[in-house]
């Protein structure tokens, strides 16, 4: 079972955001008409690692990454990689990978109960939903069990939002709806589950506001900063960032599809404020995340 064993002193930044997209016997988490559309989308080709690797190049740069795949299996007809799998081999790393659980929301009594063995016997200390690639829209009643099982066990939940380049490109997008991510969808959620910390995921291009207007009224919502480079970020999520959002956002990067070092090499480029980015690259993350002597409300 897992164990965090990551030193915040010895570490420069976490990562919230970071895909496990193949496993150890080669089996890719999306299907091949979708690896080769996104990998078109984001124009690389690059290597696909293991957690293994993943660990590997974390630990080089003194990072710690929280590690995670999608259960898209209703939607995508396409078997997931073990989330279980995910958190043994992470526990195998504990000094840099945090691992997030994901579950197929639209298999209902199915999901709440490998949520809950993934929480009870294997340690996850999150979870990771793409309301797009799953289908599924969160703010749906049926749902709300398997928010309510989260929000008890005090875990933090990712949800992508805005553009996914998953599917783009393919012939009606793979059959893959957009607005299903969009972020005023998690209004509802955030709503009724005030003790859910609800993340966020990506500049939710194109809509940036909505995202906004949602973590500034619900305190219990968070933005990470994965899957652009920030010289592409919007200048309002800038200004949120160094002003009344600057407790709550998150850095990420999209791994493998952009990288750190990129990440860290083009945020210099942007208006974010030296000032906020210890609390951007490291400290929010350990608030929610529980890690080392930080609590999770918002400091003054």
């Amino acid at each position: 079972m897992y164990q965090s064993a990551i030193d915040l002193d010895a570490v420069t930044a976490i990562d919230m955001h970071v895909h496990i997209e193949v496993d150890d016997h080669g089996h890719a988490s999306l299907p091949e008409p979708l690896v080769a559309a996104v990998s078109k989308y984001f124009r690389t080709d690059g290597p696909r690692p293991a957690v293994d690797a993943v660990a590997r190049y974390y630990r080089e740069r003194q990072m710690a990454a929280v590690v995670f795949t999608v259960d898209a299996g209703t939607q995508l007809r396409h078997p997931p990689l073990s989330s279980a799998e995910i958190a043994r081999a992470a526990a195998e790393h504990a000094d840099v990978l945090i691992p997030f659980g994901s579950v197929d929301p639209r298999t209902g009594a199915a999901a709440l109960d490998l949520a809950a063995r993934l929480i009870e016997q294997e340690g996850v200390r999150g979870f990771k939903f793409h309301p797009t690639v799953q289908g599924f829209d969160p703010g749906h009643e049926a749902y709300a069990p398997l928010w309510a099982l989260i929000e008890r066990a005090g875990l933090p939940a990712i949800f992508h939002t805005g553009q996914t380049g998953i599917g783009a490109g393919l012939p009606g997008g793979y059959g893959l709806r957009l607005g299903l991510s969009n972020p005023m969808l998690l209004d509802p959620v955030a709503a009724d589950f005030p003790d859910l910390q609800i993340v966020m995921a990506h500049p939710s291009v194109p809509w940036q506001d909505e995202a906004l207007s949602v973590a500034t009224h619900k305190p219990n919502t968070w933005i990470d900063l994965s899957g652009w480079s920030p010289k592409y970020f919007p200048a309002a999520l800038v200004r949120h960032a160094n002003s009344v959002l600057r407790h709550r956002v998150l850095f990420g990067t999209d791994y493998p599809l952009l990288t750190p070092d990129r990440w860290l090499r083009d945020v210099a480029a942007t208006d974010l404020r030296p000032e906020v980015l210890p609390g951007i690259l490291k400290d929010n993350a350990a608030r929610l995340l529980g890690l080392g002597p930080h609590r999770r409300e918002e400091s003054p």
